[in-house]
């Protein structure tokens, strides 16, 4: 724990015999094993086996289990928001004071996080139906960078730092966003609803406001908590979303604004 710097209320405030709930006996919890294992599960499988096991045969329609899936993830991403929004509200977007200090409160963020970490479990059958369904082209790395990463420092965060507002807030805000984007997911999956969803580009604008958010909201809290996060954290989170703010607008400039060309100089030629 001291290779990760954290900060002496942390340490103090979240050990094994307190009368608290240990993170370690949590599922996944206890070491950084189980996790590592179902990320290079789920690597091997999108990079290497999936491929070799669709190569010969036809894309999987898998409608039915989508949409439960894409139904399941929405009901989720409500439960969290609603969890997030709630903690929000009655404890201000900005935390000056420490989580741990309020038992109460230290109990309800964790479960939180562990939820939302769990969510990022789940959405890793994202890119496996991409797989199955042989939708190649978007098991892109972008996808796959995004959907990994978030699960590690999810990890991270709870494992050693489960005081953190920041987790609370990064979970609540991505819990909305995610309650739009499987919306749009479940409602693709009918042919006869794609005239009505033209909006499916804001969701990408939606995601890097969602990330700048974020990152305002973490250097703001950082210089007014007295529970800062660890150094680690601190260089972790802010890296990965100013490269998710570079990866997602690369993504939208090119499926749409170099589309948005194309299509103006094919109307011009005809």
């Amino acid at each position: 724990m001291d290779i990760l710097n954290i900060t002496q209320a942390n340490t103090s405030e979240w050990q094994p015999d307190s009368k608290n709930v240990d993170i370690n006996e949590w599922f996944l919890m206890g070491s950084p094993v189980p996790v590592l294992s179902i990320m290079a599960a789920y690597w091997l499988f999108v990079i290497k086996v999936g491929p070799s096991l669709m190569s010969k045969r036809s894309p999987l329609t898998l409608r039915t289990t989508m949409a439960a899936y894409n139904f399941g993830q929405i009901i989720l991403a409500v439960t969290l928001f609603s969890k997030g929004a709630t903690f929000m509200w009655n404890n201000g977007f900005i935390q000056t004071e420490c989580i741990m200090e309020n038992i109460e409160l230290k109990n309800y963020v964790t479960n939180g996080v562990y939820l939302y970490f769990i969510t990022k479990i789940t959405e890793l059958s994202d890119t496996i139906f991409f797989i199955l369904r042989k939708k190649y082209n978007q098991a892109s790395f972008l996808h796959i960078y995004h959907h990994s990463i978030t699960v590690i420092t999810t990890w991270i965060a709870l494992k050693y730092e489960p005081n953190t507002n920041t987790a609370m807030f990064v979970g609540t805000l991505n819990s909305f966003v995610h309650i739009i984007m499987y919306t749009y997911y479940a409602l693709s999956a009918y042919p006869q609803l794609t005239k009505y969803l033209w909006w499916k580009k804001y969701i990408t604008k939606l995601q890097l406001v969602q990330f700048a958010v974020m990152l305002v909201h973490l250097l703001i809290e950082y210089n007014v908590t007295k529970c800062k996060p660890s150094y680690i954290i601190m260089s972790i989170i802010p890296f990965n979303l100013v490269f998710f703010l570079y990866l997602f607008s690369d993504f939208y400039s090119k499926t749409y604004k170099e589309t948005n060309v194309a299509n103006r100089k094919t109307k011009h030629v005809d």
